[in-house]
């Protein structure tokens, strides 16, 4: 009995070791109850829904698995042959044998490398291919919400959503599950030589496992913690970079850069104490794996070298020196496996969350769909009936209410009113940007809701207040990807809107370059390049919200004479606070409070010195004092 003292000693410290574990594992479950970081997907069902993604590859996992279990053999049959190199030394050194069992044990290794390699570049080709159609189906489901449900989303979780989770989507498929059944499959490999090779070292190794296993859970609970804080923290950062680096030019206009140093200081100093913590957690279960591998190490070379390297017993079995060389390195091959696991099993459920944030947007309904019934509308001609609308952003709070008129093709019908009346939602309602929650929309007798809306939009040309130019050149941005569409054809739209002036003064024509949302050009320049945009198409029916609303006088010309031209293309709808550019329209419908006040030509509305009336006066009057003023 005193003879195993030392190995009692080490196995108290261990078991001091795990009721501190315990204590601090029992203290966090009871912390963490009820917090709101939890997944509210089970594992089976994530895992379900990520092997559909998988299922077109399975010929190249199966492969994958097959080229697996050939390079599992190296771990398995190394040791047994370090061992027997072991005893070629130790015995009748015989040097062509010794050559012999080098060679073998090279080849084998050379065709475990090999199979690494080719297992490696298969799995990173099909997780590449996975990754891009993750991102296909999140953007294309972007794509489909409503206005208003894109409204609720700030634009940098839908960009963390599309950029950083599938990718570790990617390495659950690349390195993780692959990991996960080879690790497995070489434990139980591991195991099943040394029970062979000899039963009882096996067992005292086996009594490493317990502590193991408890380790790992206690690992888990904590790492699974501490990455989620780093999930949401990185959000956060990103969500707030998405917001502010767009609107810097208002930090700067306010000098309120310090604020917003301070507050992005902030996030950024939440992420890395999430990080730090992430870090402490490896920082304690690395060493405490480590310690338990050094320990089992340490227990046999205590028992099988009590006879000073000559042949000993343990639980009745003879332990030889080879016997010693195989155990050393399949404890390795045991213990090395198990903490990777571990690490592996935390880097699962670290994916497993991103999965569920990628589903959660998936999972979304989006608000307008098209109905079962909808029909494909080859052309239009343009005209609108409103009959007896109602609409709420939010429930009871009606932006529109009882709203009724009819527009007839090709007529140019102005909407006038105070800010918040209804005007910008009413042209929101026809292309079915919302969904009205009472009355009827019709265009050419066809209730909205009955069209498809790919159809609808396409026979609608909208120029907004604020344009929106994509990064490229001036090309794209006029076509906007469209294919079959000559240069002559661009510059032919250019010339209707008055847009060829300028574009033609720039270096490099259609091909100069835009940067982010146009930045390099006027507010008056990207206006006309929406109204090319929108020419060029030939929709049925145009609407302008605003679109003269931010330019200077010289262009505000050129864009009136451009809406003369374009009057005679379709309908046109138009919102416009000056009502000077609306005098020449066939019907003026003034809005107020959701409900229409007044309706009828410029000259109509003056004449009955209505509401309107007073508009105009007052703004004739503001107009004349500004031009004494000057």
């Amino acid at each position: 009995m005193p003879e195993y003292l030392p190995l009692i000693i080490v196995c108290a410290v261990i078991g001091a070791f795990t009721v501190v574990f315990l204590g601090a594992y029992i203290v966090l479950c009871h912390r963490t109850k009820n917090t709101a970081g939890e997944r509210h997907m089970a594992d089976m069902e994530i895992v379900k829904r990520l092997l559909k993604y998988a299922v077109p590859y399975k010929k190249e996992f199966v492969l994958v698995f097959v080229i697996m279990l050939v390079s599992i053999a190296y771990d398995v049959v190394s040791p047994l042959l370090v061992g027997k190199i072991q005893g070629i030394i130790k015995g009748n050194f015989a040097l062509p044998e010794l050559y012999r069992m080098v060679a073998v044990y090279a080849l084998i290794l050379v065709v475990s490398m090999v199979c690494t390699y080719f297992q490696a570049m298969i799995l990173q080709e099909v997780g590449q291919k996975i990754l891009s159609q993750l991102r296909l189906d999140i953007f294309s489901r972007i794509e489909s919400l409503s206005h208003e449900q894109l409204n609720q989303i700030p634009v940098g979780k839908l960009v963390t959503r599309v950029s950083n989770d599938p990718n570790a989507i990617s390495y659950l498929f690349t390195n993780i599950l692959v990991t996960l059944v080879k690790n497995t499959m070489v434990i139980f490999g591991v195991l099943g030589a040394m029970l062979v090779l000899n039963y009882a070292l096996t067992l005292m190794v086996l009594c490493f496992v317990p502590f193991l296993i408890l380790f790992t859970i206690v690992f888990q609970k904590f790492s699974r913690t501490v990455h989620r804080k780093v999930n949401n923290a990185r959000t956060d950062v990103n969500t707030y970079l998405s917001e502010n680096l767009s609107g810097m030019k208002i930090t700067q206009i306010f000098n309120r850069e310090d604020q917003k140093m301070e507050e992005f200081v902030g996030k950024s100093r939440t992420l890395a104490r999430s990080k730090y913590q992430r870090m402490f957690v490896f920082g304690i279960f690395r060493p405490m794996v480590y310690m338990l591998f050094v320990t089992s190490n340490l227990f046999l070379f205590y028992i099988g070298c009590r006879g000073y390297i000559q042949d000993t017993t343990f639980l009745g079995q003879v332990i030889t020196s080879e016997i010693v060389v195989s155990f050393y390195m399949y404890i390795s091959k045991f213990f090395n496996p198990i903490q990777t696991l571990a690490e592996q099993f935390d880097m699962l459920q670290q994916s497993f969350a991103s999965a569920e944030k990628i589903f959660t947007i998936l999972d979304m309904v989006p608000e307008i769909v098209d109905e079962p019934d909808a029909v494909e509308l080859d052309e239009i001609k343009g005209e609108i009936e409103f009959k007896d609308v109602w609409f709420a952003y939010k429930p009871g709070e009606w932006v529109l209410k009882g709203v009724s008129f009819h527009v007839y093709p090709k007529q140019t019908v102005a909407f006038v009113g105070s800010t918040g009346s209804g005007k910008t939602t009413i042209l929101s309602l026809i292309t079915r940007n919302y969904d009205i929650q009472k009355g009827q929309i019709l265009i050419d007798g066809i209730d909205v809701r009955h069209i498809k809306i790919a159809s609808l939009r396409r026979h609608f040309g909208q120029m907004l207040q604020d344009v929106f130019l994509f990064a490229g050149d001036i090309r794209s941005n006029i076509l906007l990807r469209s294919e079959g569409i000559s240069d002559e054809q661009v510059w032919e739209a250019a010339r209707y809107v008055n847009a060829d002036g300028f574009i033609s003064r720039l270096d490099k024509g259609l091909d100069e370059p835009v940067r982010e949302r146009g930045n390099n050009f006027s507010a008056g320049q990207r206006q006309l390049l929406s109204f090319a945009r929108t020419i060029i198409h030939k929709p049925a029916v145009m609407i302008l919200d605003e679109a003269t609303a931010n330019i200077d006088t010289e262009t505000e010309l050129l864009i009136q004479d451009s809406l003369e031209k374009m009057k005679n293309i379709g309908t046109m709808l138009i919102v416009a606070h000056r009502l000077s550019t609306i005098q020449h329209a066939d019907n003026i419908i003034l809005l107020s409070h959701g409900v229409i006040c007044e309706q009828g030509t410029h000259q109509e509305l003056l004449h009955r010195k209505g509401r309107y009336y007073q508009l105009y006066t007052l703004q004739y009057q503001k107009q004349q004092l500004t031009k004494g003023t000057n």
